[in-house]
């Protein structure tokens, strides 16, 4: 079957067209035919080799961490899923026609559901979801989020809003519109972003920094400490300042938690997570440099059909 993968680490253009077999279910696992994949930056950080000594890689490297699509085939134990089910969840290699999942981690997609915010979806609300959860933030709290208009910004945002929470978001201004119509207060990042945040708020509860643009130290000075500021782009950074790094790994058992917190904001009619491009599956290197640019308002998807 068609997917895009690569053989080498390196640059986007090393993104090709692979012929690989398709995937056979183990027990506990579904095939999915893919209809749209997330891009994630894990996939472009993975590719040009900035992760190879924390994970190595086998090549060739069929990439992608999330996708939405059909049930096509069904191992044993794969609980309630039957051929012909729409779903979404992580997946081990979404960049393909097909790729397989663990039947534990899908959720059904609702009828409705755009397939492009499906298959865009659940990274985003898991890593929101996690990163919440481990700062401990609470109705009436204030709370900073770095890199607010980006996919895990945006549902990081609405999920804070929507308990209570008073939230200061960090984003260019031509994003500022977009971030007051979720509920959060915008600031321009950049130099001096620090004396901006505290002309709102002489103190924040929690910072979370989905960006990695060097914030940290000013964060855990308007935190009072590095306790409760958590990052999932700056694990360096983190370190430097005894502040919190966060990767994908650590929420492998809240992937079904997390989308279901942003199905039930899409079932209320409040779900807000732009898709920034759909590209077709062969234009991945082209979503892969977008994606590395940045400066993005919600995700970037892959059309597989």
């Amino acid at each position: 079957m068609f997917a895009m993968g690569f053989s080498a680490y390196g640059g986007p253009e090393v993104l090709r067209r692979l012929d690989v077999e398709v995937p056979a279910p183990a027990a506990g696992e579904v095939r999915v035919r893919v209809r749209c994949a997330g891009v994630n930056p894990m996939d472009w950080k993975l590719r040009s080799g900035q992760l190879a000594a924390f994970r190595p890689l086998s090549f060739p490297h069929v990439p992608g961490v999330e996708a939405a699509g059909v049930v096509e085939s069904v191992g044993a134990d794969a609980g309630p899923w039957r051929e012909g089910d729409e779903v979404l969840g992580p997946v081990a290699a979404g960049y393909a026609l097909q790729t397989l999942a663990r039947a534990d981690r899908l959720v059904a997609k609702p009828p409705g559901l755009p397939w492009e915010l499906a298959g865009g979806l659940p990274m985003a609300a898991e890593t929101a979801y996690r990163t919440l959860a481990a700062l401990g933030v609470a109705k009436d709290d204030t709370l900073l989020v770095h890199g607010a208009a980006g996919g895990v910004g945006s549902l990081a945002v609405q999920f804070a809003v929507s308990a209570g929470v008073r939230v200061i978001g960090t984003a260019s201004p031509g994003n500022h519109d977009y971030l007051r119509s979720l509920g959060a207060e915008p600031v321009a990042y950049g130099e001096g972003v620090g004396a901006r945040v505290r002309e709102l708020a002489p103190d924040v509860d929690a910072v979370l920094d989905a960006a990695g643009r060097g914030v940290l130290p000013e964060s855990v000075e308007l935190a009072g400490g590095p306790e409760r500021v958590l990052t999932i782009a700056d694990a360096a950074g983190a370190q430097a300042v005894g502040a919190r790094f966060s990767r994908q790994a650590d929420g492998e058992d809240q992937h079904v938690a997390g989308i279901e917190r942003a199905l039930a904001l899409y079932r209320d009619g409040r779900l807000h997570l732009p898709v920034w491009r759909a590209l077709p599956l062969a234009e991945a290197a082209d979503a892969h440099r977008a994606s590395e640019g940045g400066h993005l308002r919600g995700k970037i998807v892959l059309v597989a059909d």
